[in-house]
């Protein structure tokens, strides 16, 4: 008969460590984002200058579109550049 310590898994046993997202915004009672505040925005885009997602921020749709918002209106008025090369 097979002992406990003679058991061997072929791949790992899973281990839920991960952290719950939250929203950042909700959070920290921010109401408005504003799009002047080019280094706090920068947090929400990747190398590329593109938009991170909802699902990898862990930003609720209601700031996600704010965000989305501010970045843009930061690009138009040359504070945040459209696209570059290695960001940040």
């Amino acid at each position: 008969m097979a002992q406990n310590s003679d058991i061997k898994y072929l791949t790992p046993i899973a281990v839920d460590t991960k952290k719950k997202k939250y929203c950042r915004f909700k959070k920290s009672g921010i109401k408005y984002i504003d799009y002047k505040d080019a280094s706090f925005l920068l947090k929400f885009v990747n190398e590329q200058g593109k938009l991170l997602p909802r699902r990898l921020t862990g930003t609720s749709t209601k700031y996600q579109k704010k965000v989305a918002q501010a970045v843009k209106r930061a690009r138009h008025i040359a504070l945040m550049p459209y696209v570059g090369d290695l960001l940040k």
